[in-house]
């Protein structure tokens, strides 16, 4: 049985590759390490990693289409890695099934972060339960109560909802069409209005200084992330 979590980093640029390799293990990580799509989706296979870093610039195809086969069967943590900067191909990664993004260029530390965070939220979810802890937060889903340090918080139902959600996922970012889905159904995925409202709503109850909002954090154009 391994120690170390291994990371599926999926890249055609050799000099990315010849940087994350000794990066990643002197945190402690084990690389594998794919060139193109098809090799990717058959190491998710057969190499069984805990976290995907994945470029969505392949030589053979779109690394949207790699989230798309790879969700077929497995979730993994995928944290897409990409030069692409514009919010639609964000969007659509995660929306897919990327669990986050970090563009390029990088620093080694926010790629880290981002994919500890990723191995924390799958492993939460492997050992899910009805009390979801985030810092002195606790949302007890089998009796529908959110407690802030000790103290019961009144939300209403669609709060709740959208708070369980976010908590449930703490650490990553959930796009607008997500969380709309999620709270309101998929005929409501567009209405973007009743998602901001809801989130004013939340953070009123749940910040200390809701103008400054720590706990919910907004990633523009993108969607919502809560802080772990």
């Amino acid at each position: 049985m391994r120690s170390d979590p291994r990371i599926l980093v999926v890249d055609d640029e050799p000099q990315i590759q010849r940087f994350l390799k000794p990066a990643l293990e002197a945190s402690g990580f084990e690389v594998v390490q794919a060139l193109d799509g098809r090799s990717a989706v058959k190491a998710v296979a057969t190499a069984a990693p805990d976290a995907v870093v994945l470029d969505l610039g392949l030589p053979d195809c779109d690394g949207k289409d790699v989230i798309r086969q790879v969700r077929a069967f497995s979730q993994v943590p995928i944290v897409v890695l990409s030069a692409r900067d514009r919010e639609v191909e964000k969007v659509t990664a995660l929306d897919l099934g990327a669990d986050d993004y970090v563009s390029k260029p990088f620093g080694i530390s926010e790629l880290l972060a981002r994919l500890r965070t990723a191995l924390r939220h799958a492993a939460r979810q492997d050992g899910q339960s009805e009390v979801i802890s985030v810092g002195d937060l606790v949302v007890d889903t089998r009796a529908h109560r959110v407690t802030r340090a000790g103290e019961t918080l009144r939300l209403t139902p669609k709060e709740y909802d959208l708070l369980h959600i976010l908590a449930r996922h703490a650490g990553r970012v959930l796009t607008h069409r997500q969380l709309l889905t999620a709270v309101w159904g998929p005929a409501h995925e567009n209405d973007t209005q009743y998602l901001r409202v809801l989130v004013g709503q939340l953070r009123q109850k749940l910040e200390a200084d809701p103008a400054r909002p720590t706990l919910i954090a907004t990633e523009p154009g993108i969607g919502y992330r809560f802080d772990d």
